[in-house]
């Protein structure tokens, strides 16, 4: 049997979507920017596509600027906070997608504070408020859901205390657009970001949702395209299918929701029930807590380094945290930021609408198999 709970990392596309991409590429191939008629039929797919994905979260269509994925979205609203909007300090924390965090280091023209996290990766309100409380044009830098523990940010406290404060707010959205029902004037954000490929879409596309009182300018040139905002002939086929991805995934959202939570819940119990010793990195309350990642932390055993290794054998796809570090010989960021035990085994299992109760079954049947074996093995 093969088993993929790795849909953090990425999603199979969508078969709606894919027909909807398809269309595209046969029919609509004409350059958006040319003023011919294949040209002008291009750009209207793309408004179209616009329109209805900024209706989806309550945005305004100049709201939306396309982008390669979350990532360009992420360096683009930073870049643009300093660079623009006269930002000279960043808050954010130790645990964001290296998106956000590699824009963070080095030498900068801009001052970094880290916020304090509690041991299940939440952020230290009290703190936030306290380094907020000190001069100098501000950025909060937060994320949504840590893409490695699942830890949700509670983002109406950190949006009213921008507010209050007058600091602009962005927001990695990355793992929760599309599995939670997002409306940008509720969630208070100056900057959101979105990939497609996170909720069955297409890689390569993504778009950062600007506040429209904010006067940004592009950090790729070349072009007239997005309005001025981002040079280089649009990823038309892309484009199309994040809108028809987004559009899927808010359709039934709440079904969504409850079946793969049920999923996560279920695994939860279960590993307790056969694993002795068993726990989990980050928030677990679904109150908390992403329902598509759950991080697991086993009993210690001497051979952890092949954990993955052995599921990817019997046929199960996960992994050890964020794909954008696979192969990294520092191990996660997001266990060091919050303390864990990193020399204990973990693994990061993400679900997703297409996951079945079946295939739960069969990972927890080899995970019990293959842990439990490694630490027979130590006694």
């Amino acid at each position: 049997m093969k088993v993929y709970l790795d849909n953090a990392a990425t999603t199979p596309m969508a078969p709606e979507v894919i027909k909807e991409i398809t269309d595209v590429m046969e029919n609509h191939y004409g350059n958006p920017s040319s003023t011919h008629a294949f040209g002008r039929d291009a750009k209207g797919v793309i408004e179209v596509a616009r329109r209805k994905i900024a209706k989806l979260i309550q945005a305004e269509s100049k709201e939306i600027i396309f982008t390669s994925g979350g990532t360009e979205a992420d360096n683009m609203a930073i870049r643009c906070a300093v660079d623009d909007l006269g930002v000279t300090r960043i808050i954010s924390s130790c645990t964001e997608h290296h998106a956000v965090g590699h824009c963070l280091e080095g030498e900068q023209s801009f001052k970094v504070d880290y916020v304090n996290l509690k041991t299940t990766g939440e952020v230290d309100l009290a703190h936030l408020e306290e380094l907020l409380n000190q001069p100098g044009k501000t950025l909060v830098s937060l994320m949504h859901a840590n893409n490695e523990i699942g830890t949700l940010l509670n983002y109406q406290q950190v949006a009213k205390l921008c507010k209050q404060y007058k600091a602009l707010f962005h927001s990695d959205t990355v793992q929760t657009m599309g599995h939670y029902t997002i409306d940008v004037n509720e969630f208070g954000a100056d900057f959101l970001t979105c990939s497609a490929h996170k909720f069955h879409g297409p890689k390569g596309i993504g778009f950062l949702y600007v506040n429209k009182d904010l006067k940004i300018s592009p950090i790729i040139h070349g072009g007239a395209q997005e309005r001025g905002m981002r040079g280089g002939t649009e990823n038309i086929i892309g484009i199309v299918g994040l809108a028809k991805a987004l559009e899927l995934a808010n359709e039934n959202i709440l079904d969504h929701q409850k079946h793969v939570q049920n999923l996560k819940s279920y695994m939860i119990d279960e590993l307790k029930s056969r694993i002795p010793n068993v726990h989990f990195h980050g928030e677990i309350d679904p109150n908390k807590s992403l329902y598509t990642v759950l991080n697991v932390c086993f009993p210690p055993f001497e051979n952890k380094s092949m954990l993955l290794f052995l599921l990817d054998l019997a046929g199960i796809a996960c992994s050890g945290g964020s794909a954008c570090t696979s192969g990294a010989s520092t191990g996660s960021h997001v266990l060091r930021g919050i303390k864990a035990d990193t020399n204990r085994p973990n693994a990061r299992f993400s679900f997703s609408r297409y996951t079945t109760k079946e295939e739960i079954d069969y990972t927890l049947s080899k995970v019990e198999e293959i842990v439990m074996k490694s630490v027979e093995a130590e006694v």
